[in-house]
């Protein structure tokens, strides 16, 4: 896959890097990306997903621009209140970078259409909010065998880490998945929503920028991934920190004796 003239020029800053060059560049051009939300986090990562020339970019996002969101949610502007979020995306999208293709999904991930839709992409970068929509891509991820890249906010603290649970380490283990990392969710009302206990705007724009700059290492092809290692921000003393976790024999997803086959346990 050729890059135009335009293209050439509008990458330069990518293709003189030797880690990207022309065929990262090219690498980006025939990617398929899925953004699960359109929101805080997808914001700016599909932004800088678009800006590095990533070739088709899938938003599937069932929300609508509220005025609240505006705060952090920097993909959309005054002039989207109460549009889907995913016509704005595109919107903004293309104004950036017409050469980048946008499928736009109106619609809620679940049990009914993450394998499908997951499995039209190289990779998922999944910005959701809540703990039982990130078991269900993380699941869907390793049933159809796809990377996944994915994020989450608290008030002043984010967190990325990247799953490729279908596959092995250099030592023949296999990786672990989301639920090597956290057995369980939350219970129910512990974990206060962003509407509930707030958010600091520009962290969001933190999360969102090191998830793209992830999905970008890992289809361009330089750097180590964060397979294994759950990178922490704190926003109130500006620190970084990475803790290691390890697959987990025992969970029930690609442990020893899964019970997770399906997606069943999701359905409602």
């Amino acid at each position: 896959m050729s890059l135009s003239a335009d293209e050439l020029e509008r990458y330069a800053r990518h293709i003189i890097l030797k880690e990207v060059g022309g065929p990262g560049q090219q690498k980006l051009k025939s990617a398929r990306v899925l953004v699960v939300g359109a929101g805080g986090i997808g914001s700016p990562a599909l932004l800088y997903l678009a800006a590095a020339g990533t070739g088709t970019l899938s938003i599937i996002d069932d929300d609508k621009v509220s005025l609240s969101n505006l705060q952090r949610q920097v993909l959309h502007g005054t002039p989207d209140l109460g549009r889907p979020k995913t016509e704005s995306a595109k919107e903004a999208i293309k104004r950036l970078n017409p050469h980048v293709k946008v499928e736009t999904h109106a619609a809620r991930i679940d049990a009914s259409n993450a394998m499908k839709l997951i499995s039209m992409h190289d990779i998922v970068l999944d910005g959701s909010d809540n703990f039982a929509t990130r078991y269900l891509v993380s699941d869907a991820c390793f049933l159809v065998k796809k990377p996944l890249v994915t994020a989450a906010l608290g008030t002043f603290d984010a967190t990325l880490t990247t799953i490729r649970a279908h596959e092995k380490n250099s030592n023949g283990k296999p990786n672990p998945t989301y639920r090597c990392l956290f057995p369980e969710a939350p219970p129910p009302g512990t974990v206060p929503t962003c509407a509930e206990a707030g958010i600091i705007g520009a962290l969001a724009g933190v999360a969102g920028s090191l998830a793209a700059l992830e999905v970008i290492r890992a289809i361009a092809g330089f750097g180590e991934g964060l397979v294994g290692k759950f990178l922490m921000f704190d926003a109130r003393e500006m620190r970084f920190e990475t803790l290691r976790y390890e697959w987990n024999p025992d969970n029930p997803l690609s442990g020893k004796n899964p019970t997770i086959l399906d997606l069943s346990i999701h359905a409602q």
